[in-house]
């Protein structure tokens, strides 16, 4: 039997996706005011329906949970009608679409928050580096740790926002547990100190990412649910004094849980430059998860096709080259030469760099 490429079909828990490239979640700051999709970000998801899953941008499940200038939420009736445009258009187009539920835990500021509060996280460590509140960039600030008695809010946002997406009309929904938000603070111990339940060990560092699965499996069925790890990660000042062990219990906890895939991302050079160790990724944590593996981070269509060939990832998932290449399956499968992309129109607004890239007809 041959190897599967990146243009195999893929049964994706519920779904049958038709190839192996996936588009990435990519945060791209240009919903409209309440934090609501709008026209552009439903032609900017279109264009690039013939990937074989899009998974959407990070989306905030709470008023609590945004970091960044225009960035969209998942909890409000308005939002819900500005991802029915997105959904529509995708499907139109005859793509699928999961929705990446999010909340940025720490990774905030007072000016983000409702009342100008302190950000939320497992425990009160302010992040290094600086935040861009829409006007300026300001240093992070210590957040406050959540009480024991609020961690069921946290989890009923999470169900609130599964239910909206619903009703919104994707096909499924990731979990951010990845890049130093919310639930990857609980995870990783360089930024949970906590001595309750939901901290110590690796097994109680895991409990809300596993209770947050197990509520969003309850509104989804666990065939149309993923969920999103960066184990090498360093990116918001993220630390684990054994990701293997940590990501390993977590992973080995969710697979009997029959998820549509686990989405782990390999540790890039660039995260090597800013202090993050190479080894623990996808092809590591392969034992621990015989399901769905959905990898991303710097991959090409050779090397793709290669981690496919090798068995430790069973999709690969595209985020700089989708965004540069609305029709990037057709591209990989003509080997047409690629779009660069503006670096300088990744966070910016309107259609520049966003809606505008050409496809191959053009």
């Amino acid at each position: 039997m041959s190897s599967p490429t990146l243009f195999s079909p893929l049964q994706l828990g519920a779904l049958q996706s038709p190839s192996r490239i996936f588009m990435a979640p990519l945060t791209r700051c240009r919903a409209e005011p309440g934090h609501v999709p709008g026209e552009m970000n439903a032609e900017y998801y279109r264009q690039r329906a013939s990937a074989g899953l899009i998974i959407s941008e990070a989306t905030s499940v709470s008023p609590r949970g945004f970091g960044y200038p225009n960035t969209p939420g998942i909890f409000t009736d308005a939002q819900v009608a500005g991802w029915k445009k997105v959904t529509s258009a995708v499907h139109e187009a005859g793509g699928r679409i999961f929705l990446q539920l999010w909340h940025v835990g720490r990774i905030s500021h007072p000016a983000f928050q409702p009342n100008g509060e302190l950000p939320v996280a497992p425990s009160a460590i302010k992040p290094k580096g600086q935040v861009f509140t829409g006007t300026a960039m300001v240093d992070y600030v210590t957040p406050r740790a959540l009480e024991l008695t609020e961690i069921p809010g946290i989890i009923a946002e999470y169900v609130h926002g599964a239910k909206c997406a619903k009703a919104a009309g994707f096909d499924g929904v990731e979990i951010h547990n990845a890049n130093g938000y919310l639930l990857d603070q609980f995870l990783r111990d360089g930024t949970n100190q906590r001595t309750d339940s939901y901290g110590g060990g690796a097994a109680n560092r895991a409990r809300l990412t596993l209770e947050v699965t197990e509520a969003v499996i309850g509104v989804w069925g666990a065939d149309r649910v993923g969920i999103r790890f960066s184990p090498g990660g360093v990116f918001n000042d993220m630390s684990d004094s054994n990701p293997l062990a940590t990501f390993g219990h977590v992973l080995k906890e969710l697979a009997p849980k029959g998820l549509a895939y686990a989405h782990i991302t390999q540790t890039t050079a660039q995260d090597i430059a800013h202090g993050a160790a190479a080894g623990v990724g996808p092809r590591e944590l392969r034992p621990f998860y015989p399901g769905n593996i959905v990898t991303a981070g710097g991959f090409n269509q050779e090397t793709g096709n290669q981690a496919l060939a090798e068995g430790w990832a069973d999709a690969i998932a595209f985020g700089v080259p989708f965004l540069a290449n609305p029709d990037l399956p057709a591209r990989f499968e003509k080997q047409a030469e690629l779009n660069q992309p503006d670096e300088s129109t990744f966070y910016a607004s309107g259609p520049k760099g966003y809606t505008d890239y050409p496809g191959l007809a053009a």
